[in-house]
């Protein structure tokens, strides 16, 4: 079994830094070192008072040191680990692309009064789950050894428990939107006969080289489309030692 460095070393790029600026967010919150109404998403003082930073440290916060900060920093560790290194392995640029547009639909989406909240950190996990459900439909789920489904519904099964612990659910429901509005951009209406209208931005692949996380614009790899879909990778599949029945309580000791 690796160590937690070798662990934490193994992670891809941007699964990584997300994961790393979620613990970093909530541990200088439990310092006392700033408010969470200080990085909370208000349209008012962003355009009022150009506090942009908004816009963009809402998707840190994942809520205070707990059960469900640790179960959604577990979703980043898996869901968004094995997409990256999945269907975007050597995409990194690709991968970036996704987090972006989900982030943008996401303050889109938050701008309706009606669906705004104030800390998106969640939502973008949900996004990542969504998106992992669609790319391993048959992967079999086991959630607290209780019940065992495919992985193709788990967002609405952790959807509903968060229904059961009190949560709030707007949050992971906008998660889903925007994971579904990307799927059907990249698969679904390309598949349909459309055209991808989400091409990652030559801009996004010479950030990724200029950062030098993954693999450079020059050198990224066009996965061969069987499917003719845009979410590629869609091939590639969990191998025998991941096609068993996965347990919430098997992410404690991964």
């Amino acid at each position: 079994m690796s160590s937690p460095a070798e662990f934490y070393n193994s992670l891809p790029p941007i699964t990584k830094a997300y994961g790393t600026i979620c613990v970093l967010a909530t541990a200088a919150l439990h310092l006392g070192l700033y408010s969470p109404m200080t990085i909370a998403l208000f349209y008012e003082p962003v355009f009022s008072h150009f506090q942009v930073w908004r816009l963009v440290t809402t998707f840190f916060f994942l809520g205070k040191f707990s059960i469900n900060f640790g179960i959604h920093l577990l979703m980043i560790a898996r869901y968004g680990v094995q997409l990256e290194k999945g269907p975007f392995g050597r995409r990194t640029a690709d991968f970036l692309w996704m987090m972006i547009f989900g982030a943008v639909s996401l303050l889109a989406l938050s701008a309706i009064p009606m669906l705004w909240t104030p800390f998106l950190g969640v939502s973008l996990v949900f996004m990542l789950l969504y998106l992992w459900s669609r790319e391993y439909p048959n992967a079999q789920i086991s959630i607290y050894g209780l019940v065992t489904l495919k992985a193709f519904y788990l967002p609405w099964a952790m959807l509903a428990l968060d229904v059961v612990f009190g949560s709030p659910l707007l949050p992971d429901f906008l998660g889903i939107i925007a994971g579904h509005l990307y799927y059907f951009l990249t698969v679904l209406h390309p598949l349909a006969g459309g055209r991808n209208i989400l091409t990652t931005p030559t801009w996004v692949h010479k950030l990724v080289a200029r950062w030098q996380l993954g693999y450079p614009a020059n050198t990224h790899v066009q996965p061969e489309r069987v499917t003719g879909v845009a979410f590629t990778g869609r091939s590639y599949r969990l191998n025998s030692s991941s096609s068993r029945p996965f347990s919430f309580r098997s992410l404690w000791s991964s």
